[in-house]
């Protein structure tokens, strides 16, 4: 493949400075998706210093993934419009206010705002942070093993929340997993100002107001009626009212797009069967990974008692399992393609939540870490054959649009995971949580069949020769 230069991608960089650009955009996405799960393990905390209770916590967490993956795309339109560096900073800043203001929040009211705030923010620095990755790697090969540690990154910031929110709740309290933010903020604003060069896409595309406006009614009147369903009760006239208009939402996002020139979520993307595939993989691993994380949570500080730092240091195996396996499956894309690692995931996600189906109060600790490292594992080779799988089935003009679809998915699979999970937990005393989440543990592994599904149904790929450079390079998904 025969890159060209334009005003629209910078002149070739050096290795070193490619090298520099990717860990200033993973710096970033470790952040990002370390906010999504790093304020699971200080719910409890939270509960008590603003005094609420188990569903107002869901709404914590998914303040900040429904406004997330409900931004993502336009994110990555304005930021092929008006400069990826410059939406890249832009969001670096808004997220850096909005953790200033959930530290400082005085209600749950405020700190669910503030949440939203920062998802607002996230949501410009997920898919241009990969654009800036794949504009900037012009050589297939390097593009694949970028994309891998990108992924990986980004999943061990997932995997890795839990322990660092532990950490930080018991040395200094629920706040300080907001205050961590401020100095990482600060050196990927000057990072990014000093090594990331501006691009953009040769042709911008027109902002979807309407789609984006369907869009996030879409996702979170979803999410909506999934956390408050148990309360309003699932027939109700306002979950009834709720359904209808999350339906209607749905089926006018998808006629909209079919009409509209430039989509905001182009629906003929879907119908290749390596780009659907890795956007349903996605959501099925973040549901798997979210809902563990916050069945785990509740389990072992509210049934088993555990402090806030005992309860993420369990989770430990998860993050070494993501740790040790998120590179390797990098490298096993960049030389075989993405379907023997999503086999593996899949596989490991399985064994996890099948460990966890009978869990009780008095279920074995060591079965507990176990079937954590399990799911740590599974998640660990997931990441990077998903998203390797996204880009490499369109062009790099569109890398901002595969980053952000597939971003976007992730962040449904971690709404969803939260609302499901919270919903079958919701009210129950120390006594019952157990019992009570098993259901979830299932769901835990049918989202590893899933995968499985989505390995099966992957097409392989085979070696093709660059042009440019005459090397073997992985083939791109068809």
């Amino acid at each position: 493949m025969t890159v060209t230069t334009s005003p629209a991608q910078p002149a070739a960089l050096s290795k070193r400075r490619r090298w520099t650009v990717l860990a200033v955009c993973c710096l970033s996405m470790f952040l990002v998706g370390l906010d999504t799960t790093v304020v699971n393990v200080g719910l409890p905390a939270i509960g008590r210093g603003l005094d609420v209770g188990t569903r107002s916590l869901e709404w914590t967490v998914d303040a900040y993934t429904v406004v997330l993956a409900g931004l993502l795309i336009s994110s990555g339109a304005l930021a092929d419009r008006f400069g990826r560096r410059r939406v890249f900073q832009w969001g670096l800043t808004v997220f850096g206010v909005a953790s200033l203001a959930c530290a400082l929040a005085p209600s749950v009211g405020a700190l669910v705002a503030a949440r939203a705030a920062q998802g607002i923010g996230a949501s410009m620095l997920s898919p241009v942070a990969l654009a800036i990755v794949v504009n900037a790697m012009p050589d297939p090969r390097e593009r694949a093993q970028a994309i891998g540690v990108w992924g990986s990154v980004f999943g061990l910031s997932m995997a890795a929340g839990p322990v660092t929110g532990g950490a930080l709740v018991a040395g200094l309290g629920w706040r300080s997993l907001f205050w961590i933010n401020a100095p990482v903020i600060v050196a990927a604003l000057v990072l990014s100002a000093v090594f990331v060069p501006e691009s953009r896409a040769p042709k911008a595309r027109r902002l979807d107001i309407p789609g984006q406006i369907l869009l996030t009614v879409t996702i979170g009147v979803w999410v909506g009626v999934l956390i408050e369903g148990p309360r309003i009760g699932w027939s109700s006239p306002a979950a009834l009212t709720a359904y209808a208009v999350a339906v209607a939402a749905t089926a006018g996002f998808v006629r909209a797009e079919f009409r509209r020139e430039e989509p905001l979520m182009d629906p003929r993307l879907f119908r290749g069967t390596a780009f659907s595939g890795a956007v349903l993989g996605a959501v099925a691993v973040f549901v798997a990974l979210n809902a563990a994380l916050l069945l785990n949570t509740l389990y072992l500080q509210h049934t088993r008692g555990f402090t806030p730092l005992a309860a993420g240091a369990a989770t430990l195996p998860m993050a070494v399992g993501a740790t040790v396996c998120a590179p390797w499956s990098g490298r096993l894309v960049g030389r075989v393609g993405p379907r023997p690692p999503l086999w593996v995931a899949g596989g490991f996600l399985t064994a996890g939540g099948l460990c966890l189906v009978g869990l009780d109060r008095h279920t074995s600790v060591f079965l507990l870490l176990f079937a954590y490292l399990l799911i740590g594992v599974g998640f660990g080779f997931a990441n990077a054959p998903i998203t390797n799988t996204a880009v490499s089935g369109l062009p790099p003009a569109r890398a901002g649009v595969a980053g952000a679809i597939t971003s976007t998915a992730r962040q449904v699979g971690a709404a969803l995971g939260i609302a499901l999970a919270g919903g079958l937990v919701a009210g129950e005393g120390p006594a019952g949580l157990a019992h009570a989440s098993r259901p979830g543990w299932f769901l835990v592994a049918a989202c590893g069949v899933v995968v499985l599904l989505v390995a099966w149904a992957a097409r392989p790929q085979a070696p093709v020769r660059d042009e440019s450079s005459g090397t073997p390079s992985v083939a791109r998904a068809r």
